[in-house]
């Protein structure tokens, strides 16, 4: 097979890199299920890269179920996993027959984060510690605050940030769900297959990231987590967009969408279209010069990197200060005493009321 030397540098860089940093224990999971192109890719590319790398993933396509955390009810499979790979009838989780590193389970993504924490890390990792987790690269994008709620790649992700587990979603414009066996080793434009593309820039995040923490105790702060688009990849066609660069932004702003419920009057059903309206697209809280990633990725071979927090209350801003009088008298405005009272000395928090 033939790929360019801009991918032979990057894979040598790759490993002398990771000889001399951090190797990361690393959680892969997604909502596209265990056995689809881009996770199976990441994962072996995170481990050529030096990292210990488990996926622990659904064992179906879990798309659309955001942090919703359903657990099986049966103790079996009662249907076939992903493209066959588990028969019915088999445990409702287990590991893929071909690599022991390799976990399913038959619940949502935001259940398989807490099944890999709770269940997998503590009974099979030898008390190594969990020091990322990582979803995706999903099969179509995840842009702004809407689908930030909605997808299963997100709720994979910020369930593990909740979990006091630094986490990155990762989401690709290429779509159509498809085996790791598809994956092509060869392309019309001589670059790897999107999932490999995908994979690739995605471990040089990752690797970013450990250089950048290596010798600290967290790669990212408690209750922050990134989010990663990338542009449609189009290796299978041509070179023009197979290396597109990382740029800083925001969920907010610059055409994020939301959906609305449109009505086809031949049909008598309703199905979603996508609106901009101001909501989605307000600053309110961090860097409001920042880009939003909706622009950023659909503008051009560019990948977005937004870095967000679950804390997303009671903000401080203009807004806030008109919002809070609306509430008075019914409800009071309480704040913290900058001095612990003796009852909060003994367990007991107490608050000034305004």
């Amino acid at each position: 097979m033939y790929f360019p030397i801009s991918w032979l540098v990057v894979a040598t860089a790759v490993t002398l890199f990771l000889a001399s940093s951090q190797a990361l224990n690393i959680i892969v999971n997604n909502d596209d299920g265990f056995a689809a192109a881009n996770i199976r890719e990441f994962y072996r590319l995170l481990k050529a890269a030096g990292h210990n790398a488990w996926i622990v993933a659904p064992v179906v396509d879990n798309s659309g179920q955001g942090g919703r955390a359903v657990f099986t009810s049966s103790p079996v499979l009662t249907q076939p996993s992903q493209f066959g790979i588990i028969p019915a009838g088999a445990p409702s989780f287990g590991t893929d027959p071909i690599d022991s590193h390799i976990w399913y389970y038959n619940g949502t993504p935001a259940a398989c984060t807490f099944f890999a924490l709770d269940y997998v890390v503590p009974n099979f990792w030898n008390g190594t510690k969990v020091d990322l987790l990582v979803a995706g690269p999903n099969f179509g994008n995840n842009l702004g605050p809407f689908l930030y709620t909605l997808s299963g790649t997100q709720g994979a992700t910020y369930a593990a940030v909740e979990r006091d587990i630094p986490a990155i979603a990762f989401s690709a414009a290429n779509s159509g769900l498809r085996s790791y066996k598809e994956i092509n080793q060869t392309t019309p434009s001589g670059s790897p297959d999107p999932a490999t593309i995908a994979a690739q820039l995605s471990v040089d995040l990752v690797n970013q990231l450990a250089k950048n923490t290596k010798g600290r105790e967290r790669i990212l702060p408690f209750g922050y987590g990134i989010d990663v688009n990338y542009p449609f990849i189009t290796s299978l066609i041509n070179q023009t967009c197979v290396s597109p660069p990382f740029i800083q932004t925001r969920m907010t702003g610059d055409g994020a969408t939301v959906d609305y419920a449109a009505f086809n009057a031949s049909t008598q059903l309703f199905t979603y279209r996508n609106i901009t309206p101001r909501g989605v697209n307000t600053c309110i809280n961090g860097d409001c010069s920042l880009p939003g990633e909706t622009r950023i990725v659909n503008g051009g071979c560019q990948s977005s990197v937004t870095v967000f927090t679950i804390d997303y209350d009671a903000p401080t801003c203009r807004g806030s200060k008109h919002v809070r009088p609306l509430l008075r008298p019914l409800v009071k405005y309480a704040r913290r005493p900058h001095r612990r009272t003796r009852s909060a000395s003994r367990g007991e928090e107490e608050f000034l009321l305004d």
